[in-house]
């Protein structure tokens, strides 16, 4: 099993309502593909640094996970064709960071 950390940038048109099923239907992508999910953070809404889609802002959403790397691949894809889903990355780390991450600390 490899650590990833992964980054949602989820569609600012959404109600709470479908931006949790969204984050929820990722979770159990996770979950069926035999991952774990080690921790999240909600970013909230954010600026992007440039247009995506005609969107100027984002609802961020950061997982540590844990799952095969063959298996990514399969995600990837699964999130593209996911509308809601404007961009997503994977990263693969050695070991996972504590949370809270720097992001949110200076926040508070």
């Amino acid at each position: 099993m490899n650590n990833f950390e992964a980054i949602l940038l989820i569609s600012p048109d959404l109600a709470t309502t479908k931006l949790k099923d969204t984050e929820k239907n990722f979770e159990k992508l996770i979950e069926n593909k035999g991952g774990s999910i080690i921790a999240k953070e909600d970013w909230g809404l954010r600026d992007l640094s440039y247009k995506i889609n005609n969107f100027k802002k984002a609802f961020y959403s950061y997982y540590q996970l844990t799952f095969e790397g063959n298996k990514i691949q399969e995600m990837k894809k699964s999130l593209t064709q996911n509308e809601q889903v404007i961009r997503h990355l994977f990263v693969k780390v050695d070991k996972h960071d504590e949370l809270p991450t720097k992001l949110l600390k200076n926040k508070e």
